[in-house]
Formats: structure tokens, sequence, C-alpha cells
């Protein structure tokens, strides 16, 4: 069939252990399993195996044989990382007394999908193989969702990076349990967030989780004007590129991604800097957000008639954040001339501070 080819190639291609290593009944699952059947390249190798006992011990002596780190994730559910110089393989012990049972467990139906190399056998107990061809994200039941409310927010990340639509069912009881995704860690929301954002998809999910009540609580002061901000920042880089005729370093996704990011919060930099310190986002992030507010404002009413020692001041309080708010200001509607005479009038001391902060 054509699934197993896929399968027994990814694996044969990209295992970096012997098949021979892993008892009969160990399973490959989740992301992997999916991709694989989608055709979808695998970048870095991160795959999941269940076993039915014995994880922890069965991971440590791969990781013995073939010389790779080990780390245990979590005695209590029995689930340890080899760490290749590949990439990394995760054993987990099946949770439940069946397969089927751990299966029904998990998130979406699509991540529900195992494939038994030994056997060269696929278990899909939940119809995951059928919404891989639809191309729909179906949960699994709604208990699974409330069990970990990230998954809420998780849909509409896969669903950007899969190109997928999510079931009309399954959306209706994201809006329902939306709430609960206040109780999540910050870090893991920013995470989920910042998958989005890094996402040409992305917006559009992400402006589908603010509509279904994802995002209140996070981001309060998104609004669909923001969005549709977020939504112009890809192709202000593009035009940044253009006007100031410059090096690709000076956009990377990062910058791309914070700018975006600026969009979202407060246009009052305290405030804002309160929202992004609330997400958990790292210093260097939330000074670029807040001084790229501060002087948002004064590009947007002087622009291209400031005068040269007014620009010189200008762009020394700026600094290596010219780029975020250049994508900012475009995207909100400034001129690109403007942008282009302050970045030509200062681009020397552009570029020493740049090198200034990369050494």
């Amino acid at each position: 069939m054509f699934w197993q080819k896929k399968l027994a190639l990814l694996l044969g291609n990209h295992l970096p252990f012997s098949l021979d290593c892993l008892p009969p009944t160990a399973c490959l699952v989740g992301g992997a399993v999916r991709d694989t059947l989608l055709d979808r390249a695998l970048d870095y190798l991160d795959l999941d195996f269940v076993l039915p006992e014995l994880a922890i011990e069965v991971a440590r002596e791969i990781a013995h044989r073939y010389k790779a780190g080990f780390v245990v994730l979590d005695e209590q559910r029995r689930i340890a990382r080899v760490i290749f110089k590949q990439g990394t393989v995760d054993f987990a012990q099946q949770e439940g007394d069946s397969l089927e049972k751990d299966l029904k467990r998990r998130d979406f139906t699509v991540n529900a999908i195992a494939y038994n190399p030994r056997r060269q056998e696929l278990i899909d107990p939940l119809g995951g193989l059928a919404d891989l061809e639809k191309h729909i994200l179906r949960m699994v039941s709604q208990t699974n969702l409330c069990d970990d409310p990230l998954r809420l927010l998780r849909a509409y990340r896969q669903a950007a990076q899969l190109n997928f639509s999510i079931d009309e069912a399954t959306r209706a009881t994201i809006r329902q349990l939306a709430p609960r995704l206040s109780k999540i860690a910050a870090e893991r929301v920013q995470n989920e967030l910042g998958y989005l954002l890094a996402n040409p998809r992305g917006t559009c999910w992400l402006t589908a989780a603010w509509e279904d009540g994802l995002l209140k609580f996070w981001l309060k002061n998104a609004t669909p004007e923001k969005l549709q901000q977020v939504d112009k920042v890809e192709y202000s880089a593009s035009v940044f590129s253009e006007i100031c005729d410059c090096r690709a370093y000076l956009l990377s996704p990062e910058t791309i991604e914070t700018a975006k990011l600026a969009n979202l919060v407060s246009c009052a930099p305290e405030e804002a800097e309160l929202e992004l310190a609330n997400l958990k986002y790292p210093r260097a992030v939330i000074r670029t957000i807040t001084t790229s507010l501060k002087y948002l404002p004064q590009l947007q009413r002087s622009g291209a008639s400031m005068k040269l020692r007014e620009q010189y001041f200008f762009f020394l309080g700026v600094g290596d954040v010219f780029p975020t708010l250049a994508l900012l200001a475009l995207a909100r509607g400034v001129d690109g001339s403007a942008i282009r005479e302050i970045f030509c009038s200062n681009s020397l001391a552009f570029h020493r501070v740049q090198s200034s902060a990369n050494y």
C-alpha cells in the first residue's frame, strides 16, 4: 500500500539505529507519521515511539549501543529521549493497557495514527488517515482538549503549518473552552504564538484564534485593525528591502516575527511592556518592541520632513531596532520614501550599531 512504502522509506532513510533494537510491539506515532503520509519533508529528525513496557530501558540500551545522548524526560510517565547527531528519538510507555487507548488520549485524529515498523502495520482507530486526505483537523474528544487547553491554540498553529481546515464541531468546542487557555503557562502560549507569527499562513489563523476568543486573556489590545496590520508585515518586509537596498541580515525571520507581534500589543510602550512580560518574552524582544512603539508616532508625524539633524538624533535613539520600526511603520501606512531617506542618511551609523550588536 502507498502508506507502507512511505513509512518504510522514512525509517530506512532516517532511523539512526537498527529496527532490531525495538520490541515487535513498538510503534512510531505522532507528527512523523502524519508528515510522512502528507509527503512533508522532515527538516529535522524528531521521532516518537510508543512501547507497551520498558520504554526507558529500551531507550537507554539504544543510547548505550550507539553512543548517543540519553535523558529521562518524565520518570513518572516513563518517557526518555535519545539524542543522535541527526536529531532526537523519544520513547514513551503507552498510556492505558493498549495502544488504541493511548491513541485515544491524543489531541487530533491526524496525530493519532501509529505505524508498527516490525510488522509494517498502520494502526488508525480514529479515522486519522481519512482526515489527512480531507486536510481536516478533528479533535479526538472534548475531554482531551480540556486535559491540556494549550491544544486549543495548537489547533490553529497546526492548521497553519499543514494548510488544513479545522472541523466545525472541533472549532465550536474550542470556542466553548477558550477561557481555559488563561490557565496555561505563559511560556507555552508564547511558543504557539511564535509558530503562528513565523508562518506566512499564520495570520489568517491568528485572526481566527482571536475571533474564537483564544487571545482575549493574553493579547487584550488585539483588534481586527491590528490583525490586518500584522498581515501587511510580510509585504512591508519586501518593500523595506527594496527601498533601502539592504542586506538580508537586516530582515531576519526574527525581525519580521517581532514586527508582527508589535502590531498586536498596546500602542503605549509601558502597557505593551507589561503584556509582553506577562507572556514571558525575552528582554531583548520587549526592548525592540517598546522602542519601536516609542518612536513610531514621530515617524508617522514627521516622516520625510525631518531635518537632517532631527533624523540623526531619531536614528541615534532607535539604533538597531530600526528595521522592526520600519516594518511597523510601513504596515501602518507610512510613506516608504521617509523610511528610505532616514535609512540612507544614517546607514553608516546603523551598520556600526549592527556590527557592535553582533560582536
